[in-house]
């Protein structure tokens, strides 16, 4: 178990880590090069790499005996060897508006304790803007000298929500129609989990497989904030790689009736 007093000071060091790994993105923006296609089809540039790079060298220097998981680390190898406590990371999320020249994509780093996010750190690298979490230390975000409290919107029922760029599916839509929700905001990577941390939106749903390291730092930010994250089952989202890689789907919500509502949603009577 990781001990608590630790935290404070590791999420500032993974804070100052994930900055590093953005600086190391935005250095090829201007040398995409080496755009190449994986097996489940997403692309993986040079600047996946690089950052890459910089945060397992860098988290391994911080916590020497925890495995890191990483989409572009060696998978075979992290996946089975994950304890209790190790490290999820997506050295680029949001690849595809990064090859597009969009300037929403992240860095995500999370520790993960028992299946559960309990630290996170999602940096934009074309802003600089980091978002922070961890157990008992709170969340916030933070833009150069400015540092404010994370405060998701209490609602008695959603009336926006954040959505998916690119994976805009029917089941979606069809869920926010039993919301009642008629305005929404697309949105790519990480960044719409933070759209509900920090009160811009009140929910996002996504009903589609996503991998682990592209929610976990977003999930421990949200429900550190008050949000909650949960799975298509309505419980809370879970993080066991032993178990599989991906999620078939899940939903962020504000604090309030919003959770109660979106559960209601997933399972529709008509």
């Amino acid at each position: 178990m990781m001990d608590p007093d630790r935290l404070p000071a590791l999420l500032e060091e993974v804070g100052d880590l994930a900055r590093r790994a953005g600086e190391a993105i935005l250095a090829t923006v201007h040398s995409l090069g080496d755009i190449e296609e994986k097996s489940d089809g997403s692309p993986v540039t040079r600047a996946d790499r690089a950052a890459n790079a910089v945060l397992e060298e860098g988290l391994s220097a911080l916590e020497p005996n925890l495995v890191i998981v990483s989409e572009e680390g060696d998978l075979e190898e992290t996946v089975g060897a994950a304890g209790a406590v190790y490290w999820l990371v997506d050295p680029l999320d949001g690849t595809k508006e990064f090859v597009a020249g969009r300037p929403e994509y992240t860095v995500n780093v999370a520790l993960v304790e028992e299946g559960e996010p309990i630290l996170g750190v999602i940096q934009v690298p074309v802003s600089g803007r980091v978002y922070l979490a961890a157990r008992g230390v709170g969340a916030r975000r933070v833009d150069g000298g400015s540092r404010t409290p994370l405060r998701p919107a209490a609602v008695d029922r959603p009336r926006t929500a954040v959505v998916s760029r690119s994976h805009l599916t029917p089941p979606t839509e069809a869920f926010l129609t039993r919301l009642g929700i008629d305005e929404t905001t697309p949105c790519g990577s990480s960044l719409k989990i933070c759209a509900v941390a920090e009160g811009v939106a009140d929910v996002y749903p996504r009903f589609g497989p996503t991998s682990l390291w592209d929610t976990a730092a977003g999930t421990a930010i949200a429900t550190i904030a008050g949000c909650s994250v949960i799975d298509l089952s309505g419980r809370p989202l879970r993080y066991d790689p032993a178990k599989g890689l991906t999620h078939p789907g899940f939903v962020v919500a504000a604090p309030g009736g919003c959770l109660e509502a979106c559960r209601s949603a997933l399972t529709p009577t008509d």
